[in-house]
């Protein structure tokens, strides 16, 4: 073929129903010859057939149809002439012509495209004959080939060639192999056969050429394929580049056939794999210059040869990386290489000594740096996917080598140093992804917090990703249960999760959605509380530390993280209840003085936030702490301090309310106070019971006051005078509530309180208060009955049942009898 035909374009100026035309016009002539040369077969006319089968294999000669219309009219031609294959093998079964004859006959057809067909065809049978050795047919198809230079014909072609040989390629094992050897048996005294055939240092020299022959013979078609592939790219006009690149996409699997074709060769060991094939494919590869064929050559070689040949030859592949084009996503095809040894040493474990003989690790992190140090504009996506391939690698093959895992981060730093914040989205998903790799890999946050390079990869992340990868490294805290036990990795972790602890620089407050905020904060809460160590003297470094982090925080942090650092700290105070000493300097032993003081500074610092009904519960969670301690004046502190916040801090009505009863209900639980304080703090309560808004509020937080001046402990406080003072005055104002309904509303309301109060007299009456008797009682029984009986009382369902159950309830313990009963017997609830 000339070059000037070689240079025809594959697609003339046409529209798509113009190709559809002719693919039907081809296809019309295939069927057409196809039917007389069927005809010709079965009248075992050969003249006739082979003239029609050349007339319809004519028919691929046409160059106006794309790769993937010619793909169709190939195939019908390809069915056609395998029946074709068929007659051939049968004639010259039965002797009607010389296979060396017909492969003789074929090459008079007039054209060079249909007679190379042919030729292949008869090659095939005359290499199933076995008249000649499979080398030599091979060897001669595979140079006549040549002969077609147009691009898609010569590759449909040279397909055509490697699919019907693939079968006869003199392999170990293959009926073909040292064929030269029986070819020559044949023609002489069947002894001397037998002789030729065994074993001879002469007959395993030609098996072992034999093998070389059939390599040679899939490299030299895989290299003019691959030549006519690359080829079709420079073909035609400029415009249409990116149309031909992707039909050269879809022709790429006939040159890859090829290779796998090597790689199914059973004599192709190791080292011929290493000397031989492997050199020769690289050499094309590089030399090929085309971006799309490297890509997917080098794909093919890591997909179709098996793992151990890469291993072995690791070098040498790695070697073809930084000679490929600039635009060849390297990073793809090495990342599947990597990951496929790592797969195989993770199926595999038996070979792990053969990855650090050949130095894997070594390599492959050489390669890389070669490769990015090659392509200077190189994506930064780009080069860090390559870290994170290298070091999945690592954490698979190297568990073990800490070292290798930090070196790899390292180099991930190195490529970023002089970089801003990373504002790819691409980029920033694969750092996420190298920094999450040793978390999935060794479970423990521990192992990373000893990476040198861990944090200094996180600086280069945005505010946002930030605190995502500090999300992501407290929930592999919390689903391993990671115990974090001293103040140095402390502070590692929580300049590792900086970014919820406390406001990045240019961070935007408006930026924040606030359930996003919550589940970040209390994440972080969470985090507290899972830290922990049995020596006293490191949980205190520990706390110190975490006070340090959490103060810098600013407000709307504090009323997550410090609620759960002072039931932290308490649980340490607890721990050394009993223990006590003078706090001088920074370095005395852990004590609970020393552990109050850091409380106090604690919570104080919610006073900026401001959360005084938050401040406040904690103080008297401090203060009951320090009643277990037996420290006295300390627990006054936080009462005192709990009652600033109450003064000056709560003024909603409904807060006052629920502080009043947590301040009743804990100092009710202290035992330390002596008489001076607790009658102060008591005094105090029982005022501001009495100033709360309005009137049912002020008189159930009297009668709670009552149970400060009688508690069953052995040396509890029993002050019945005060108690009745107390139940008397929460009388009065229930009274006066009821006047003021009246006053305002033309009505008195609800007897409620005065049931309730009456339950109160009950409880204290079974305790024994002597100034509470069933006199008492029964008056003011009487008093419920007379107002609910008033004109001015306002009917309740609600209040009638509980009046009824505490009735039911008196009758209860009459029947019960005992002492208890005794005292009840003479109250009447009829």
């Amino acid at each position: 073929m000339s070059a000037a035909s070689a240079a025809v374009r594959m697609l003339p100026d046409g529209g798509a129903d113009d190709e559809e035309r002719w693919l039907a016009e081809g296809i019309a002539g295939v069927q057409q010859n196809a039917f007389y040369m069927h005809r010709a077969l079965d009248s075992n006319n050969l003249k006739d057939a082979l003239k029609y089968s050349a007339q319809m294999l004519s028919e691929l000669r046409t160059s106006r149809l794309s790769p993937h219309k010619y793909y169709e009219l190939y195939m019908r031609a390809f069915d056609e002439m395998r029946k074709l294959e068929m007659f051939f093998r049968e004639e010259t079964r039965r002797g009607s012509c010389s296979v060396v004859d017909l492969y003789e006959l074929v090459q008079h057809a007039g054209n060079v495209l249909p007679r190379l067909y042919l030729l292949c065809t008869v090659g095939s049978v005359y290499i199933k004959s076995k008249e000649a050795p499979a080398k030599d047919v091979l060897k001669d198809l595979v140079e006549m080939c040549r002969g077609i230079q147009h691009p898609l014909r010569g590759l449909f072609l040279r397909s055509y060639l490697s699919q019907i040989s693939r079968d006869k390629l003199p392999d170990i094992g293959s009926e073909y192999e040292g064929a030269e050897n029986r070819a020559i048996a044949r023609m002489v005294e069947p002894p001397v056969e037998r002789l030729l055939i065994q074993g001879s240092p002469g007959a395993r020299r030609s098996d072992a050429e034999s093998i070389n022959d059939a390599v040679e013979f899939v490299l030299q078609n895989f290299i003019e394929m691959n030549k006519l592939w690359v080829r079709m790219q420079h073909q035609g006009p400029v415009r249409e580049k990116e149309k031909r690149g992707k039909e050269r996409n879809e022709l790429r699997d006939l040159v890859g056939k090829n290779l796998h074709v090597l790689s199914q060769i059973e004599g192709v060991d190791l080292d011929m794999y290493k000397e031989t094939v492997l050199p020769r494919i690289l050499e094309q590869v590089v030399n090929c210059k085309d971006d799309l064929a490297q890509f997917y050559l080098m794909d093919c070689i890591i997909q179709v040869f098996p793992d151990e040949y890469h291993l072995q030859t690791l070098e040498t592949l790695l070697s073809a990386f930084p000679q490929l084009q600039p635009n060849v996503d390297i990073k793809t095809v090495l990342s599947q290489l990597m990951d496929r040894l790592s797969n195989y040493a993770a199926s595999s474990p038996e070979v792990l000594p053969e990855f650090l003989q050949v130095e894997a690790f070594a390599k492959f992190s050489n390669a890389i740096g070669k490769v990015i140090e090659a392509q200077p504009d190189m994506p930064v996506v780009g080069a860090v996917t390559l870290y994170v391939s290298l070091l999945t690698f690592t954490l698979r093959v190297h568990p073990d080598r800490l070292d290798y895992v930090d070196q790899v981060l390292g180099a991930c730093v190195k490529k970023l140093s002089g970089k801003a914040k990373l504002e790819d989205s691409r980029a920033t998903k694969q750092i996420v992804a190298l920094l999450s790799a040793p978390l999935e890999k060794y479970s423990n946050i521990v192992t990373a917090l000893e990476l040198s390079n861990y944090p200094r990869v996180m600086d280069y992340l945005d505010n946002a990703t930030t605190k995502v990868m500090a999300v992501v490294i407290i929930q592999s805290i919390m689903k391993n249960t990671t115990c974090i036990s001293t103040s140095d990795k402390i502070e590692a972790l929580f300049d590792l999760i900086k970014g919820l602890i406390k406001d990045m620089d240019g961070a935007q407050d408006d930026e924040l959605d606030e359930e996003d905020f919550k589940e970040e904060q209390n994440s972080v809460a969470r985090l507290i509380h899972m830290l922990h160590n049995d020596d006293h003297e490191e949980m205190l470094k520990i706390l110190c530390t975490v006070q340090k982090h959490i103060l810098q925080g600013g407000p709307k942090r504090l009323t997550f993280t410090v609620p759960s650092l002072v039931f932290s700290a308490l649980k340490l105070v607890r721990r050394l209840q009993g223990q006590d000493g003078d706090v001088i300097g920074e370095d005395v032993p852990a004590t609970p003085k020393k552990i109050f003081q850091i409380l106090h500074q604690t919570i104080e610092a919610l006073s900026c936030v401001p959360s005084p009904e938050l401040a406040l519960r904690l103080y008297l969670q401090c203060a009951e702490a320090a009643n277990d301690c037996d420290l006295e004046p300390v627990a006054y502190e936080f009462f005192t301090q709990a009652f600033i916040l109450y003064e000056e801090e709560i003024a909603d009505s409904k807060a006052q309310i629920t502080a009043i009863h947590l301040i009743i209900g804990t100092l009710q639980r202290m035992n330390i106070f002596g008489v001076e304080n607790r009658d102060t703090l008591t005094h105090k309560t029982t005022g501001y019971s009495a100033k709360l808004l309005k009137k049912p509020d002020q008189c159930r937080a009297v009668y709670a006051c009552s149970h400060l001046f009688w508690t069953d402990d052995q040396d509890g406080i029993m002050d019945g005078e005060r108690v009745l003072l107390c139940l008397k005055r929460a009388l009065r104002i229930a009274n006066a509530a009821q006047q003021m309904a009246n006053a305002t509303r033309g009505s008195s309301g609800s007897v409620t309180l005065f049931i309730e109060i009456l339950n109160k007299y009950l409880y204290f009456f079974e305790k024994g208060i002597p100034q509470i008797t069933n006199t008492v009682i029964q008056d003011l029984i009487e008093l419920i009955r007379t107002e609910k009986q008033s004109d001015n009382t306002v009917a309740d369902p609600s209040t009638e049942a509980f009046f009824a159950s505490t009735l039911r309830y008196i009758e209860f313990q009459k029947q019960k009898g005992g002492s208890i009963g005794e005292k009840y017997e003479q109250i009447k609830t009829t």
